[in-house]
C-alpha cells in the first residue's frame, strides 16, 4: 500500500504530501506504572493477557492445521476453490455515521463495522440456509488480517528501502481466528447491537493477547528456517481451514490524483485465496468502502450486500434509539 500511494498526488495541491487518519497504538498496561501498588494492580491484566495468548494462540495453530470450519451457506469446502470465478462488488458506508454509532455505544470504529459484517453475515446465512441448504447450526470463523508493523502511516518506497529504516520493505502481518457470532434468537429478530456488543467485547480481548504477534513471528521464523514455500503451504491451510477474510486499510483523507487524473475511489481485494468469501475494506475521503468477493454461482453477491446495508442501517436506527 505504501507503494501504491507513493504514486498518488493531492489533487487539491500536489505539494503537499497525502494525510491519513491518525491510529493510535493503546498500551496493554498503560503508562501509569509507579509503585508496589501499580504492580499489585496490573497483575491480574497481565495474567488475564497471559491466559489469553496462550488460548488464542493455540487455537490459532490448532485451525491452521487440523481444524476446519463446516461447509455453509458462505463456506462451499470445494478442493481449489481458489481456482474458481470469483465476483467483486462494493458498498459504501459513511465514516459520520459509524462515528455517530460508536459515539453511543463506545468502542472503536472497527468495533461497529465488524459487528456490522458479522450481523449482515448472519443474515444472509440465515437466508440463504432457509432457501439452499437447511437450518443453519454451524459455526464458521473468520480470519483478520492485520499488519504487524508499529506505524502511524504509510512509508514510501525510499523510506521502506533504508537500511535501518523502521518499516523495512517486505510484508509484515499476522492473523487472528474470530468465531463468527450467533444470535441468541433468530438473527431477524435479534437486537442488532448485540453483534456490534459482541465485536466490541471480542476485540478488546483480542487486543490484550499477544497472539498476532506470536503469529507474525511464527510466518517469519517458518520462512526463515523451511523456506518460502512451506511458509506458503502453512497460510493456505489457515485459510482453506476457515470461511471468511476480513482486512481493513487506511487510504487518504482528502482526494489523490494519478497522473493528474483525480481518484473517485478505491477498494482493494485478495485474489486467489482458496475461501468462497473475502471482505475488504478501505477508508477514503470520509467514506468507508467495503468490497466483497464471493465465489460465483455459490454465494449471491446481490443478497449478501443487502444483508450488509440491512444490517447497517438497523445497527445506526437502533444505536440512535439508545440513550
Amino acid at each position: 500500500m505504501g507503494a501504491l500511494f507513493s504514486c498518488f498526488q493531492r489533487a487539491d495541491d500536489p505539494s503537499l504530501p497525502i494525510t491519513f487518519p491518525s491510529s493510535q497504538l493503546d498500551s496493554t498496561l498503560g503508562s501509569d506504572n509507579k509503585g508496589l501498588m501499580n504492580i499489585v494492580k496490573y497483575v491480574p491484566r497481565i495474567f488475564s493477557m497471559f491466559v489469553d495468548t496462550t488460548l488464542d494462540f493455540a487455537w490459532s495453530v490448532m485451525k491452521s492445521s487440523v481444524l476446519v470450519d463446516d461447509r455453509t451457506p458462505i463456506r462451499s469446502g470445494t478442493e481449489g476453490v481458489e481456482l474458481l470465478p470469483l465476483v467483486i462488488s462494493t458498498i459504501t458506508f459513511s465514516l459520520d455515521h459509524i462515528k455517530q454509532i460508536k459515539a453511543k455505544l463506545g468502542g472503536t470504529v472497527n468495533d461497529v463495522i465488524t459487528g456490522t459484517i458479522f450481523y449482515g453475515t448472519r443474515l444472509y446465512m440465515q437466508t440463504a440456509a432457509t432457501k439452499v441448504h437447511g437450518p443453519n447450526k454451524n459455526r464458521s470463523t473468520a480470519l483478520v488480517l492485520l499488519n504487524t508493523r508499529i506505524i502511524n502511516t504509510y512509508k514510501t518506497i525510499n523510506e521502506m528501502a533504508k537500511p535501518d529504516s523502521e518499516s523495512p520493505w517486505g510484508n509484515n502481518f499476522g492473523f487472528l481466528h474470530v468465531a463468527v457470532p450467533k444470535s441468541s434468537t433468530d438473527a431477524e429478530k435479534a437486537d442488532p447491537l448485540e453483534f456490534v456488543y459482541k465485536a466490541k467485547e471480542i476485540i478488546k480481548r483480542k487486543r490484550r493477547s499477544l497472539a498476532v504477534i506470536l503469529t507474525g513471528r511464527l510466518l517469519e521464523t517458518m520462512r526463515k528456517l523451511r523456506g518460502p514455500e512451506t511458509t506458503a503451504q502453512y497460510i493456505r491451510s489457515t485459510l482453506n481451514n476457515t470461511s471468511m477474510t476480513i482486512s481493513n486499510m487506511i487510504g487518504p483523507m482528502e482526494r489523490i490524483a494519478l497522473a493528474e487524473h483525480p481518484c473517485t475511489g478505491i477498494y482493494f481485494m485478495v485474489v486467489g485465496v482458496p475461501q468462497s468469501l473475502t471482505i475488504t475494506m478501505v477508508s477514503y475521503m470520509g467514506k468507508l468502502r467495503v468490497a466483497v468477493g464471493a465465489e460465483r454461482g455459490f454465494i449471491d453477491h446481490k443478497l449478501f450486500n443487502s444483508c450488509l446495508d440491512k444490517a447497517f442501517e438497523r445497527i445506526f436506527k437502533a444505536a440512535l434509539n439508545t440513550s
